[in-house]
């Protein structure tokens, strides 16, 4: 994966020399109800050693999020799952629903490694299934899709450390790369959006088409690395539906924190950060 990894961003530097410097997006502070209409099933998910991450619904009882947001990041152990709550619409110090997450499912190739081992981003992908399901007429769960091409757009909805009590809309990034489960995307990310939804317009609808792995930086400009849904999630809702899948990780891991940062390769001028 390691390879991979550079290879997408060998791939992204490449694109970067021919972009063109007016494609920047903003981020868009969702602090009305107005604004966050739509987005009510992203929410914050906060983490029992203090930690935060971003997630979404895509089933009345289902967040779908990154894996490595199931991990303590002080124990170095999986989180139990009952000192997880998500904060469905959680928007300056109020959600509209509010569950703790009864179990967790962790894609079961995924695995923390070493300082010195793989990214492994195309699988960072976990469930959280609630202790109960949330239904109300403003959330909607989220649809998936496909994962886009090369040069497409998508949006992130997602929370931060700086930007924690609402959530905030980045519109019309790009996708600069993708390869071997990855994709490199040019939008703002930082620690708290971790497992923020990637979403595409479809048929005027938006659908999840990645989600937040981690962020980077390229000779100085910060991208965001997203996971592929496509394989993995089905491999996801199958232990879900399976009486094994109370959570499926990998035996004898070794535990890395999850804030930190390693060199992808020494020449590449890259810098590979979990957000």
């Amino acid at each position: 994966m390691r390879k991979g990894l550079v290879a997408v961003l060998a791939a992204f530097l490449g694109f970067a020399a021919h972009a063109q410097s007016n494609n920047a997006s903003e981020l868009t502070t969702l602090q009305t109800a107005y604004d966050a209409s739509g987005w009510e099933a992203v929410g914050r998910l906060n983490i029992g050693w203090g930690g935060m991450c971003t997630g979404a619904l895509i089933a009345p009882r289902i967040v779908l999020t990154a894996a490595h947001c199931a991990f303590d990041r002080n124990e170095q152990t999986l989180v139990d799952a009952r000192d997880i709550v998500f904060h469905a619409g959680f928007r300056n110090g109020r959600a509209s629903a509010s569950r703790r997450v009864a179990r967790v499912i962790v894609h079961p190739d995924y695995v923390f490694t070493g300082p010195n081992g793989d990214a492994n981003v195309a699988n960072d992908l976990a469930l959280f299934e609630l202790d109960s399901d949330i239904v109300l007429s403003n959330i909607d769960p989220f649809r998936t899709a496909s994962r886009p091409r090369k040069g497409q757009q998508v949006d992130v909805v997602s929370y931060a450390h700086n930007r924690a009590e609402s959530p905030s809309l980045e519109e019309a990034c790009d996708v600069l790369a993708r390869q071997r489960g990855a994709l490199v995307l040019s939008c703002d990310v930082d620690f708290g959006s971790s497992g923020a939804p990637i979403f595409m317009n479809i048929g005027g609808q938006p659908r999840i088409v990645s989600v937040v792995s981690a962020m980077a930086e390229v000779r100085g400009r910060k991208v965001a690395l997203g996971t592929n849904l496509e394989k993995p999630l089905s491999e996801l809702l199958s232990l879900l539906n399976s009486s094994f899948g109370t959570v499926a990780a990998a035996p004898d891991v070794n535990i890395i924190r999850p804030n930190a940062t390693r060199r992808l390769s020494g020449g590449d001028g890259a810098k590979f950060l979990r957000p």
